[in-house]
Order: structure tokens, then sequence, then C-alpha cells
């Protein structure tokens, strides 16, 4: 067996048994978890989708967590520390907890034979997932990195799947549209179990895949919805975990309510689409889990998730959000434009180099008056020239301004240096730009005078 010291150590190892970065399919890593006996043994809920994966598990475990349960949650990937993709009873895993983990995985994957070669993100999903499985849990919630049925985190059978919003993204591996990467996200789906659909549109691969199968289909806007206005929502749907039945839902008698709520503490107008199909979720789970109305008034009021549409107030105006896709870019810009004025917007943007750009700057170019390009530290990202570049062709607003930097922090500093008091500065793209910024604390500049 290797010795391996830290979690740095571990990760490096990981880095190197494959070739690949991705490569889908369960057989490896199945084997892999069946030789460690890998179970949990507890409830699982797993949360698969384009958008709102990290939301919609935020808010299920500060419910859970204010209902009282130990909740443990599996989410990918991190912002700054690789530890943040674990959290155990709403705390960050400590890195030394996860060693045995990976030291268990080694030695089944060893024992298997060196030809079971594991992707980094095979391999620390088996470590995180053992640990979840030491942490006497109540309750698990894991996201699904990329896609849903040859996910590893699929490996494990879901007690309630959520499906949340279905957009075009990782289209080399899920499939040219929005119907075939329905098909691989409602691969998370189980028979006899809730299926909780929060998309408003879902495209009919993942309907018809839970009718095949025979799981219980809840669909937003048909079995369940939110109503509200500027103040509160409301959310109504089945108060059991039956099949529902009707257009609008179960039938009067059998229907729940939870009227004047307040809104989630996650900003943006999308947010309640997530948590209608979080509450869904613990509807059709209150038997294994019941919660009371109040753990959900306080889960929504505190909970908390860095980098989506995360406002940081001052002077200026930071906005940080993980957008890396036209629809999660479109709702952005939805919600800078609720905002109200700024006189100016600086816009720090760094992406990976398979990202659809062009839908992506078109719906936010209008907003935004000068550009920071940033480069990124992964061999998948576009340079900050190449996004410059593109840009540059896509006939941005005469007056606005562009330039390109080494790094997230370096681009930030720039637009610090630049930003009147009264302007916003938002910081968007892959996970690595916000993390970057996010990594050595977000600088304040000093007073203007």
């Amino acid at each position: 067996m290797l010795s391996l010291n830290t979690l740095n150590d571990w990760l490096v190892h990981c880095e190197r048994l494959h070739p690949k970065t991705i490569e889908l399919g369960l057989e490896r890593v199945r084997a892999v978890a069946q030789r460690m006996g890998l179970r949990l043994d507890c409830p699982v809920i797993t949360v698969a989708g384009t958008n709102g994966k990290g939301s919609t598990c935020a808010m299920l475990e500060a419910i859970l967590t204010q209902a009282g349960y130990r909740t443990g949650v599996y989410s990918s990937p991190h912002l700054v520390h690789f530890e943040e993709r674990l959290r155990l009873r709403g705390e960050t895993v400590d890195a030394q907890a996860l060693l045995p983990s990976f030291e268990r995985v080694e030695q089944a994957r060893v024992q298997l034979g060196q030809a079971t070669a594991l992707t980094y993100f095979e391999f620390t999903t088996l470590a995180i997932l053992d640990c979840m499985a030491h942490s006497a849990l109540d309750v698990a919630i894991l996201e699904v990195g990329l896609g849903g049925r040859l996910d590893a985190v699929n490996i494990i059978d879901t007690d309630c799947a959520i499906i949340t919003s279905i957009d075009l993204d990782h289209m080399e591996y899920l499939g040219p549209d929005r119907e075939a990467i329905g098909r691989e996200k409602a691969g998370i789906l189980r028979a006899g179990k809730p299926a909780i659909v929060s998309d408003p549109m879902p495209p009919q691969s993942v309907l018809d895949h839970a009718a095949a199968i025979g799981a219980k289909l809840w669909c937003f806007g048909r079995d369940f919805n939110y109503s509200g206005d500027k103040q509160q929502w409301a959310w109504a749907g089945p108060a059991g975990p039956g099949v529902p039945t009707g257009s609008n839902g179960s039938h009067a008698s059998n229907t729940r309510r939870y009227p004047g709520l307040a809104y989630p503490a996650l900003r943006g107008a999308n947010q309640l689409v997530n948590a209608s199909g979080v509450l869904a979720a613990l509807s059709a789970l209150r038997e294994q889990l019941p919660v009371t109305a109040q753990a959900i008034r306080n889960g929504l009021a505190f909970v908390e998730l860095p980098g989506r549409f995360q406002v940081l107030a001052g002077q200026p105006v930071m906005v940080l959000d993980v957008a890396h896709n036209p629809h999660s870019v479109a709702a952005l810009a939805a919600n800078l434009d609720a905002m109200g004025f700024y006189p100016g917007t600086h816009a720090v943007f760094g992406a990976m180099a398979d990202k659809d750009l062009a839908p992506m700057l078109a719906r936010i170019m209008p907003l935004v008056d000068r550009w920071y390009f940033t480069d990124l530290p992964t061999p998948r990202a576009a340079t900050a020239d190449a996004l410059l570049a593109f840009w540059q062709a896509q006939h941005p607003k005469p007056d606005s301004q562009a330039t390109t930097f080494a790094s997230p922090g370096l681009a930030l500093q720039a637009a610090l240096a630049a930003a009147d008091p009264a302007d916003r500065i938002v910081i968007f793209g892959s996970f690595h730009t916000v993390g970057g910024v996010l990594k050595d604390g977000v600088p304040r500049p000093q007073a203007k005078h």
C-alpha cells in the first residue's frame, strides 16, 4: 500500500491514475464500491440537473438540519478547498477525516488489479461516499457531478431523486439537445421511488423514463407549485408519499400547503423553483424524514451557498456567480436587472473552452460596461486572449472596454481600481473564476475621495 499522509498527497495520486479527466461509466467504480462493501444505511436524496443542483442541496441540508437530522452533503466541484465537497452536520469535513476513506478506496482498487484505473472524480467520489457511510448520518444528499445515468454518484440507489432545470451543457458527453441530456439525467430515477422534477418544462425523455420504470413522478406546475408577491410566497402540493393524481396534484383533502413563507436567503427569482422542488421532496419523504413547518421556515431563512448570486455589500457592490452556461447566465442577467440602477458594471469572466459562449455573452453584454477576461489554472479553460477575441467578434457596445489578466485575483484588482464606489463588479463563469477570487479573501478598495 502507498504511504500517503495528507489529503493533497492523495489528490495528486488520484490525478495520476487515469489518462482521462472524465470517462463516464459505472463498471469500474461499482466494482471497487462492492469490494469495499460500500453502502449508505440512511435515506438518500440524489439531485441531478444542469442548473440549481447546488442550491437545491443547500436548501435540503438547511431544512433537514433545522429539523434535527444528522445530514451529509456531497457536492462538486469545490470553490477553494477540496474539503468543501463534503459537509457533515452542516460543517465542511476535516481533511484528516477523509484519509482513512482514501486508503480504503486504494486498497480495494489494488485488490481488484491495477487495470482498475479510476478517474480523479471516481476515486474521490468513492472516498467521500465511504466517509459518509462511516459518519452515522440520518440522511445523505448527493449532487450528481455530470449527467446522471453514468455518473459515479449513481452507484448509490436513491430514496428520492430530484431533477432540477435542464439545459445545454457538457454536450460532448451527454448529447446534442435537451431530450438527450434529459435522458441521461433521468438515469438517477428508481422504480417505485419519488421522482421530483422541478424544471417547469422538462424534456419528454425524463417523463417517459419515469413512466417506463414506474417511478413516482411529481412535476412542477402539475403536482406542486408556488405563488407569491414581493413580501412572501406559498407552496402547495401533495401531502403524502404516494403518486400525485389529477391535473393539480393530489386531491384537495390530501394537499399540503405552506403559506406565508419568507423568501429563501439564496437570492434570485429562480430559487423559488428550486425551493418548490425541495418542499416536494420533503413531502414525498415525510414518512422517513418528517419535518415541521418551522424547520422549513428556519432552513430557508438561514441557507447559505457561496458563489450563487452571492452579493457582497460595500462600495462597489460585488456579485459572485458560478453561472457557466447559457441558462444560468440568463438567470444571472435577469437577477442583475432586478438589482436596480448602477452607473457602471464591471465583469470579471473566465470559462472552460468547451462552453457555448455566444448565447452567454449575448445575454449579458448589454449590462456590462467593462470586461476583465482571465486565464484559469486548468488546461480545460479558454485563455483570456481567446475570450477577448471572441468578445470582440460579437460586436459589443461601442463604448465598452475589455482587457486580459493572468488570474481572477489580478482581474478583480484591476476592476476595483477602475470602478467608482457606486458601480458594481460581477465575477462569474467557471468555479475556478469565483474560487480564484475567494481563495485569498475578497479585497475591498480604499475609500475614494
